[in-house]
């Protein structure tokens, strides 16, 4: 009988590396996953009625500035030199509300998130889970298909953000 080394060569790869020896999932303890709904912990946060008021008052006085930057961008070459220096000073006045709001939010937002993170590992730590996601960021990026209710940990790190 004669052997033909090329048949061979797969085999002294797998065997010299050890990879037909053991099952991937045989070498790692299992993760236990969990999800929370992210947006549900920020909402209930103290901080957020600050943070929503804030939002409001900065939607309102920045989309009547939009729309008076709209009005002179619908005249189009039609525009006067007037109305488009008027449509510059409005556009600088924008930025600098928006900015104006945006650090104002900007600390009482990370102060919201760092509770929410913290509520989030204490609760998947007394719970055993290793891994948390956000199910609705799973939902929509398709990066879980399908995860029982059970995994859900919510309801619990509700009470630690509260």
């Amino acid at each position: 009988m004669k052997i033909n080394a090329k048949a061979l060569a797969p085999l002294a790869i797998v065997a010299a590396f050890g990879l037909g020896t053991l099952a991937p999932h045989a070498q790692t303890t299992p993760q236990k996953i969990a999800f929370v709904d992210v947006q549900r912990l920020l909402a209930a946060h103290p901080a957020d009625k600050d943070l929503q008021a804030i939002q409001q008052k900065a939607n309102t006085e920045l989309s009547g500035l939009q729309k008076q930057i709209q009005a002179i961008d619908a005249k189009g070459a039609q525009a006067t030199a007037a109305e488009k220096q008027n449509r510059a000073t409005l556009v600088s006045t924008l930025q600098a509300k928006a900015k104006t709001y945006d650090d104002q939010m900007k600390p009482k937002m990370e102060t919201v998130e760092k509770a929410v993170d913290a509520a989030v590992n204490s609760t998947a730590k007394a719970n055993g889970y290793s891994i948390v996601m956000d199910r609705g960021v799973a939902a929509r990026s398709g990066l879980v298909v399908y995860a029982d209710n059970s995994t859900d940990i919510t309801e619990a790190t509700l009470k630690a953000v509260k």
